[in-house]
This record gives C-alpha cells, sequence and structure tokens, in this order.
C-alpha cells in the first residue's frame, strides 16, 4: 500500500472530529446525537447521545454517564427501559432541564465481542468526555454513572474500576452484580463466552461484587423486592459488599416491584427517579466530599402506594 494513503485509511479520532448540530428536543433542551467517541479497528465505530441544559445555570454542567440494559446482547442507549416511554418530556431532558449533563453511550455487545469489552468501552466514553468537556461545555470532572439492569451493573464496574477518574457515584437499578456462577445458556455465560465454571478469573473480574475495594465511590442501589429476572438478592449483596471495604452504599428494596419496574405504581416508579436525581445532585455538588463513608441505616424505599 502507498504509505501516503495511511492517515486517509486510519479510523478517524473522536477526539478531533467535528461535533453535530444541536436538536431540542424539549422545551430548555440541546441534544447532539450520534456523537462519535470511539472508532475501533475492525468494529462499528461507537456512538453517543449527549443531553445538554440550554442555558445552564452557573458554568458547565456536571455529567450523568447512562448505561443501558438489554442482558448485554441487546438495548438502545437512550432506553430507560419500559416504563419511562410514555413521559412528557422524556427522563433525560428531565434531567437536563434539572441542570444535568446526560451521556448515552453506545457499548459494544455480547455477540460482538465478550467482556471485558463492554467494560473497556464505556471506560474509553468517559475519557472521551473528558478530552472534549472544553468543546461539550460540560464539567467531565463531577460525574455520576447510571445504568439499569444489565446497564447497572457495567456502571457499577466502571465506578470500581476507572480509578482516579471514576466517577464520583453510582446508581444501579436492579443489576445483576454476581457473575461467578452463571450456568451455560444464560446471558451471563454469553457476556463472559462461557459458563463460569470454565472462566472463574473473568467471572470474577466481571462481578461488582468481587471489585468492591476501599475507595470506591458511594453507591445507591435500588432493586425491586419481587424482580423475578435479577433476584434481589443480587442488589443486597452488593450492598455488603461496598460496606464491607468502607463505602457509602444506600440500598433500597421497592415493594411489589418485578423487574423493570414492572408491578411498581406509577408513584413508586417516580420516586425510583426522583431518588436517583437527588444521589446525582449530591454527589456533584461542587463542595461534595471525595472521600467514601459507610452507612448502616438505608433510607425507605419508594412505597407501595396501590390500593
Amino acid at each position: 500500500m502507498n504509505p501516503e494513503l495511511a492517515p486517509f485509511l486510519a479510523p478517524p479520532d473522536p477526539a478531533t472530529l467535528p461535533l453535530p448540530p444541536a436538536a431540542h428536543p424539549a422545551d430548555g433542551v440541546r441534544l447532539l446525537r450520534a456523537v462519535p467517541y470511539a472508532a475501533r479497528d475492525g468494529s462499528r465505530p461507537l456512538e453517543l447521545d449527549l443531553w445538554l441544559p440550554e442555558e445552564p445555570a452557573a458554568g458547565p454542567p456536571p455529567v450523568v454517564v447512562f448505561v443501558h440494559g438489554g442482558a448485554w446482547r441487546t438495548g438502545l442507549r437512550d432506553d430507560l427501559g419500559p416504563r419511562f416511554g410514555a413521559w412528557r418530556p422524556g427522563p433525560f431532558a428531565r434531567l437536563a432541564r434539572a441542570g444535568l449533563a446526560v451521556a448515552c453511550p453506545d457499548y459494544r455487545l455480547s455477540g460482538e465481542a465478550p467482556f471485558p469489552a463492554a467494560l473497556d468501552d464505556l471506560t474509553e466514553a468517559l475519557a472521551w468526555l473528558r478530552t472534549r468537556a472544553a468543546d461539550l461545555g460540560v464539567d467531565a470532572g463531577r460525574t455520576v454513572a447510571w445504568g439499569e439492569s444489565a446497564g447497572g451493573h457495567l456502571a457499577a464496574l466502571l465506578a470500581l474500576t476507572a480509578g482516579p477518574a471514576a466517577p464520583r457515584g453510582c446508581v444501579v437499578w436492579y443489576a445483576p452484580t454476581d457473575l461467578t456462577a452463571a450456568p451455560p445458556h444464560t446471558p451471563e455465560a454469553a457476556l463472559l463466552g462461557a459458563p463460569a465454571a470454565e472462566v472463574p478469573d473473568l467471572a470474577h473480574a466481571a462481578s461488582p461484587c468481587a471489585r468492591a475495594a476501599p475507595g470506591a465511590p458511594p453507591f445507591l442501589i435500588l432493586h425491586g423486592d419481587g424482580d423475578t429476572v435479577v433476584p434481589v438478592a443480587q442488589g443486597e449483596a452488593l450492598a455488603s459488599a461496598l460496606r464491607a471495604v468502607g463505602t457509602e452504599a444506600d440500598f433500597r428494596a421497592v415493594p411489589g416491584a418485578d423487574h423493570l419496574w414492572i408491578g411498581a405504581s406509577e408513584r413508586q416508579v417516580a420516586e425510583c427517579f426522583s431518588a436517583s436525581l437527588d444521589f446525582v445532585r449530591d454527589r456533584t455538588r461542587p463542595d461534595a466530599r471525595t472521600e467514601t463513608g459507610m452507612t448502616d441505616s438505608p433510607r425507605p424505599a419508594p412505597q407501595d402506594d396501590r390500593r
């Protein structure tokens, strides 16, 4: 190959690509859709959507990195779950109106590449946000990870493995947290590329419970006590593992809720969202403490108000 052609055939550098024009999906909200953040040779470009306040109240807004669910094998980056599909404005627009930027990244699914590919992608998205923070007008030093289901699992791992660049906190909704017993023919085994018994070290590395260590950021963990897909014990186990190493872990079981908040009342769903927003606000205050703390007295979960 002509060496002069090499620069033109190389994948583009997402750190230097121009940003797309903003859309305005709701009053007070700007949306940069499908922004490339990673371009891997031999793989599809990875993109994220970025929701922004139209006019930040005071300086660059902090960032929520939202990680979608879908059993690691499917899912859409801008989907918070079926209980939010009818919200107008939608949940990400509401977060932007509350003064937050929200980054919703793609990641490689289990059918494309096994673990740790998805975690590597999210780590790269976090790095891209820091690199482009000035262009984007965000404060990437004040970041919270938030994920639901499989995305909650990945958000937890991101918060536990990103080192000095780790988010200031993590919101986990009904997520698997211990993959060390994943049997064959399950989404967990597909993520690992094999049953856990065949790849024990990888299953350990893919388990947030096993990655809890001193210095981890605070967590808010919400889980339905009637979850028939990911048992509530998975959320309880993560909270216990975090508290055991001195990390703040606020665990709340949501009465009567199945996976995806199915079976929960509208009030409960709204309270889960509000509690998560409150946690993000608290963790991203400019004066928020960065050291961790342990709590043994979780606040009440959103109650079942059905009659």
